[in-house]
């Protein structure tokens, strides 16, 4: 078992990494204080027996699985069972699940008396390579992903590999292109991945990324918890990426996958990102993009689509188009664009692609 700690100006906590993680930890993070649970449909069908192990007598809520429900009525409905369950500042939530559960019950934790205490039990590759990490919990609201939410740390994140073994493929390939993602940040993981692209779906392989993947994140919260400066890295990808999404219903991972594409590929022509190490970085996005299963993506609405990255929180008043992209291995920029400059940079980037 691997233990990362991550010490932000809010809190210090522990990232305990390894199959032994749920017995070693959770005996004593259920113990002296009532508990909550939030995970989704598809989690608590396939661990049923797991919630009846450790979560005795603790009051489950089951969310609707998919991203379509992480809502304002949800956290509502996620909040008034956390009254109704008789919670007290003392009281402690748990977030067993993907990145939606991440999400909402994080910020369920840190809106509920202003803040109780909070373990994130990530469940998918992505959540256990991304998003359980960082305190980053929200919903979405009027068509725009995590657009509400708030920077709340969990105290700890139990992060078992195990629970990968249930995952259908395309939640591997989803987590995959976050670690894409790490891979255009750093040179380690680039490496890594550029020397076994046959393996990007091999399960001894992805559970050693995952520790590699969690230890840079945790540097770049340490360094900036509020996404003020270095942690903007970590959207390299998403600012069109979550237009894709938006727009195609592709999952988190896939749609991070095809926006660095698509980002990359405007950086080399623009001369952000140096030639020769974008080709190798758009070797191995491309590669993770034919994982199966493998949707042909429709470019022809991305002139439509791209009015979609206006909301990307990245953007200020100037009316630019933000995009985090790698510049060189571990080297990365912020790449902005008007809003016409960047649609037309999109649609002659998916040219062919």
């Amino acid at each position: 078992m691997e233990v990362i700690n991550l010490k932000t100006p809010s809190m210090e906590e522990k990232i305990f990494v390894g199959e032994e993680v749920i017995k070693t930890r959770l005996p004593e993070l259920t113990k002296s204080q009532k508990n909550f649970v939030v995970t989704d449909s598809n989690v608590y069908a396939l661990y049923e027996a797991w919630f009846r192990t450790w979560f005795t007598e603790t009051e489950i809520f089951v969310l609707s699985a998919g991203e379509e429900h992480k809502t304002f009525q949800s956290l509502y409905s996620i909040l008034e069972k956390m009254t109704s369950a008789g919670l007290h500042r003392t009281s402690r939530l748990f977030a067993v699940g993907g990145g939606v559960v991440g999400d909402i019950g994080g910020l369920a934790a840190a809106l509920y008396m202003r803040g109780i205490s909070c373990v994130q039990i990530p469940t998918t590759l992505l959540s256990q390579v991304d998003s359980s990490v960082g305190g980053k919990t929200a919903v979405d609201l009027g068509g725009v992903k995590n657009i509400v939410g708030a920077f709340y740390q969990p105290c700890e994140v139990l992060v078992d590999p195990t629970f990968l073994k249930t995952l259908p493929a395309r939640e591997i390939k989803c987590g995959v292109g976050e670690i894409v993602k790490y891979a255009a940040l750093n040179g380690e993981i680039f490496d890594l991945l550029e020397n076994n692209l046959a393996r990007l779906t091999d399960f001894a392989f992805l559970t050693e990324l995952v520790a590699v993947c969690i230890r840079h994140k945790a540097r770049v919260v340490e360094a900036d918890e509020k996404e003020r400066g270095e942690r903007r890295s970590l959207n390299v990808g998403h600012t069109t990426g979550h237009a894709i999404e938006l727009s195609s219903g592709l999952s988190h991972g896939e749609s991070v996958l095809y926006g660095m594409l698509l980002e990359t590929r405007m950086a080399i022509s623009a001369g952000v990102c140096e030639q020769e190490y974008g080709q190798r970085l758009l070797k191995i996005v491309e590669t993770a993009i034919k994982i199966q299963p493998c949707e042909k993506l429709d470019f022809s609405s991305l002139a439509v689509d791209a009015e979609k990255a206006r909301s990307d929180k990245k953007n200020t008043d100037d009316g630019k188009i933000k995009m985090a992209v790698a510049k060189n291995k571990n080297e990365w920029t912020m790449f902005a664009l008007p809003f016409e400059d960047y649609r037309t940079a999109l649609v002659n980037a998916a040219k062919n692609a």
